[in-house]
């Protein structure tokens, strides 16, 4: 902004323009204007820096610091009957003034996410459930189906959307790629969806670790400092999270866990959609996008067909159904189970005979 950098200017010119007239070092005025626009750069460093931090922590640093300078003043006054003119009680006082002060701003920047006012709030809850917290990920957002999930009723707690990756989803939606622009504008829909339903509870979370670059470690970081979990559909996400011991829900294996079961032997219309890599094989797909491999079916192609089918398999990346086509005059294959015991014995002559389970045992006179 031009009004920001505007002030800064001056700001370096007010304090070189101060630092030349009040001459703080004992030499001259060039060299006191050179140390004064050393320190107003140094100063707009700082500045810069800041102005990317949370201002929770920035707040929960300046409040630790005085906790830890009220501790040391304390300490140094209760000290009054030491020997103050001691070089070594002078440095006791010394280093207890710097000590607490730092100790108290570090911790206080490092836990500052509670002086957010949901987890002020939440202090004072002495017997209310605890919060649950799902943070969102760019993928899942884009994705679409956590909104139809939301919709149903079987996401509970409070969807949290940090900053961070609303940022990432606008740079997506401002791409001049038009594949990406559409799908991050998709996202942003998605996001608007889900805000104007009821009894979903979104939050917009203000945290940012200035210290972490990816993403993906932004989240774990917030996931830890929130005791969230994480929803995505990103494979990576998923397994490095896992790593750092941060719980993830993964769309993918939500939709894969809601398909239908097939057992071998069902019989299942489908519609032969293409010929497979196999001989005489067709390949047809359900309507959640599972794969049907079907034999004797390649030139069933176009229409159609009732299957049997003869083997499920079940992979990390879904679900392939195998069966076969059963043409006109040939056999249907009988299940294991309705194909009759069998069982040998010996009659009263020694030879042996074959009765099935069917067949009543004679009996004994």
């Amino acid at each position: 902004m031009a009004w920001f950098a505007l002030a800064r200017v001056v700001f370096v010119a007010v304090v070189a323009y101060t630092s030349a007239i009040l001459l703080p070092l004992p030499v001259g005025a060039i060299a006191n204007l050179a140390f004064g626009l050393v320190l107003a750069a140094l100063v707009v460093l700082f500045e810069s820096r800041l102005r990317e931090t949370a201002i929770t922590r920035v707040l929960g640093a300046m409040i630790g610091c005085a906790i830890g300078l009220g501790l040391a003043h304390t300490i140094v006054t209760g000290l009054f009957w030491a020997d103050t003119g001691n070089q070594r009680v002078e440095f006791l006082h010394s280093i207890t003034l710097i000590v607490l002060p730092y100790l108290g701003l570090v911790l206080g920047a490092k836990h500052g996410e509670w002086l957010e006012p949901s987890r002020l709030l939440s202090l004072f809850r002495a017997s209310g459930p605890q919060r649950r917290y799902k943070i969102l990920d760019t993928s899942v957002i884009i994705d679409g189906r956590i909104a139809d999930v939301c919709e149903t009723g079987f996401v509970d707690g409070t969807l949290v959307i940090p900053q961070f990756v609303l940022k990432e989803l606008q740079l997506v939606a401002d791409s001049a790629d038009s594949l990406k622009r559409n799908r991050g504008r998709r996202g942003l829909d998605i996001l608007q969806k889900i805000q104007k339903m009821s009894g979903v509870e979104v939050m917009i979370s203000d945290l940012d670790f200035p210290e972490v670059r990816e993403v993906d470690l932004k989240l774990i970081e917030l996931a830890r400092t929130l005791q969230g979990k994480i929803v995505t559909n990103d494979f990576n996400l998923n397994k490095v999270a896992q790593l750092r011991g941060v719980e993830v829900l993964n769309v993918n294996e939500l939709a894969n866990s809601l398909k239908p079961v097939v057992l071998p032997g069902e019989i299942m219309k489908v519609f032969i959609l293409k010929e497979g890599k196999e001989y005489n094989q067709g390949v047809a797909y359900l309507d959640d996008g599972t794969m049907v491999v079907v034999d004797n079916a390649r030139k069933m192609i176009s229409k159609t067909i009732d299957i049997v089918v003869t083997s499920v398999l079940q992979t990390t990346a879904g679900k392939m159904i195998f069966g076969r086509f059963i043409e006109a005059g040939m056999p249907a294959p009988v299940p294991a189970a309705a194909v009759p015991a069998v069982e040998r014995e010996k009659d009263d002559n020694g030879r042996a005979r074959v009765r099935t389970a069917a067949t009543p045992q004679p009996q004994q006179t």
